[in-house]
């Protein structure tokens, strides 16, 4: 399986053609490294045609507390929400591992203050970047003073890669990660190290499935692949945007063979292409994301409680 490790650039607006996705389980909003806030990311995907969206922000589930709230406005008729988040974690030898969790519970206090410290090792390392931009002659500072972050709960370097942008140090955000905040490049600074057993585990104990996302070359190892799941994994990305179709398949095959739920989803961020076109470079079934959801409810539904997926309530209509 000979894929990068690195999320690949999201499509133009100008392809590719045919129909979105109609499950989508793998999206960021303003709340982390998206372009989107959350209820302009819920319309956009109803619009496009998704059933069953998830947003998966990076270390908060702010956007979805928002969309949850007793007083914010209904869905979209016809759109399912799930509870998800995205954790950066990475293996001794530098390869990041990044855990997906569903379901979560999003009033668990202890959950809320782990992602808290995650959040903060995030501000951390953001400054680092700006400074280390700084001493090389590429400062976003008078950029970002114009930017809105008061409510980006999780900063990371696609804010970074677009303050750059705008400040003409580069051309495109891929432009800014290739060549200067990506990994060797001279503003490159590594994230405080999460263990992946460590990831698993803090999405179990909020009461979420915990899914490997954008396997790539990760799954490549199966070793690796059965270690995760000796360690709590439950699921595994099978369809991404970039994945040719005999990737796909060996993925799905190996989420068989280790009992694995299988799911996908975009990953859209918003800054190449409006969700619909992003929406329509990725196939989620729809029976996917129908088995998540039920493997989720069943769980809520047992009496083994807190756990493996989840106990909370998990779709709201």
């Amino acid at each position: 399986m000979a894929l990068s490790t690195e999320r690949p650039r999201e499509p133009s607006s100008a392809a590719p053609e045919g129909p979105a996705t109609p499950v989508d389980l793998h999206t960021h909003t303003s709340r982390s490294d998206g372009v989107l806030e959350p209820r302009a990311l819920v319309e956009a995907a109803a619009a496009a045609g998704v059933r069953l969206l998830a947003i998966t922000d990076h270390d908060t589930l702010a956007g979805l507390r928002e969309l949850r709230a007793p007083e914010a406005p209904p869905l979209p008729a016809g759109l399912e929400l799930l509870a998800g988040i995205e954790l950066n974690a990475a293996l001794e030898t530098g390869t990041e591992v990044h855990v997906l969790g569903y379901g979560l519970d999003l009033a668990d206090e202890r959950l809320e203050a782990r992602l808290e410290a995650l959040r903060a090792e995030r501000r951390v390392r953001f400054e680092r970047i700006v400074a280390r931009l700084r001493e090389i002659g590429c400062s976003i500072d008078a950029v970002l003073a114009g930017f809105d972050l008061s409510r980006t709960e999780a900063l990371g370097r696609p804010t970074v890669a677009r303050a750059l942008v705008a400040a003409g140090h580069a051309t495109s955000v891929a432009d800014a990660f290739e060549r200067l905040i990506g990994r060797g490049g001279p503003a490159y600074v590594p994230h405080p190290r999460l263990d992946p057993a460590a990831a698993i585990a803090l999405v179990r104990e909020g009461g979420g499935l915990a899914v490997l996302a954008h396997p790539a070359e990760v799954v490549a190892s199966r070793d690796l692949l059965a270690d995760l799941v000796a360690v709590g994994l439950g699921g595994l990305e099978v369809y991404y945007r970039g994945y040719p179709p005999e990737v796909v398949a060996e993925l799905a095959s190996l989420a068989a063979r280790h009992r694995l739920v299988a799911t996908g989803g975009s990953d859209f961020h918003g800054d190449d292409a409006p969700y619909a076109a992003v929406a329509r470079s990725v196939s989620v079934p729809a029976a996917a994301g129908a088995r998540l959801v039920a493997a989720l409810r069943d769980a809520a539904a047992s009496p083994r409680g807190k756990g493996w997926p989840g106990r909370a309530t998990l779709v709201r209509r």
